[in-house]
């Protein structure tokens, strides 16, 4: 059976930042174990770029408006017939739910932000090697102490982000099952398409086919060439045959 490679291009700035959120805070859940200075660092990195990321625009605001949207979506359904209303309704509950507790959650990021290991940690990692025991010898320090004592602070330092991820991993969830996987085909390495009020596109090739998708456009009308990955030698067939999915 072939193996399935699914790409996800953001169709808008929002969508962007979003999925960059959850890729960092994936990455951080699968990094919380620290053990060595190879563990705290890729945490802190991580625990790092999510800070910069949060820097840019105003997060909560988008969040808050996405979640009423979705739920003003639910609330269209709910004149369908046939939709299960039960189903529906407690999607619309849990969005309210979601959005009550990012209002009442202090500003993203600001604990972490003003814990001194994360900020000394963050202050040297611009630098080629500047986390060595003898340039942060708190965090050499803080590698002695009890696996216990270190699991307890990092939990403490993931807990001040569930907020904002139980609202943005249920946001994204609910925009990928918008969107039905339909076959479409490339003519020559090209496709476009119309994305009206679109924030996602997600495309699945196989992978012995050898190719990576392309994708440019805006809200409004996209584009997608199929690029090979050996540059020098690869093909693209004259017609490809993918799954696309407008979210």
């Amino acid at each position: 059976m072939s193996k399935v490679v699914l790409f996800e291009h953001p169709l808008n700035e929002k969508m962007r930042t979003w999925l960059r959120i959850e890729f960092l805070l994936q990455q951080l859940q699968a990094s919380i174990e620290i053990t060595n200075h190879q563990t705290a660092l890729t945490f802190f990195r991580n625990i790092s770029e999510l800070l910069d990321v949060f820097e840019r625009g105003e997060l909560r605001t988008e969040i808050l408006k996405e979640l009423e949207r979705q739920q003003q979506k639910l609330l269209a359904w709910c004149d369908v017939p046939g939709v299960d209303t039960e189903r529906v309704e407690a999607l619309r509950q849990q969005l309210k739910s979601r959005a009550s507790e990012l209002m009442a959650a202090p500003r993203i990021g600001q604990a972490l932000r003003e814990d001194r290991l994360i900020a000394l940690v963050r202050q040297r990692l611009s630098i080629p090697g500047g986390c060595c025991s003898f340039d942060l010898p708190t965090l050499h320090v803080w590698l002695h102490l009890d696996q216990s004592l270190r699991d307890t602070q990092v939990a403490a330092w993931i807990d001040t982000l569930e907020p904002l991820r139980q609202a943005l991993f249920l946001i994204l969830e609910l925009i990928r099952q918008s969107g039905v996987f339909r076959h479409q085909t490339s003519l020559n390495g090209f496709y476009q398409d119309n994305a009206e009020g679109a924030d996602l596109l997600r495309l699945q090739l196989t992978l012995e086919d050898s190719l990576y998708p392309q994708v440019s456009g805006h809200k409004t009308r996209y584009a997608i060439r199929f690029l090979p990955l050996d540059s020098e030698r690869g093909e693209v067939p004259a017609r490809l045959d993918f799954e696309l999915a407008c979210c």
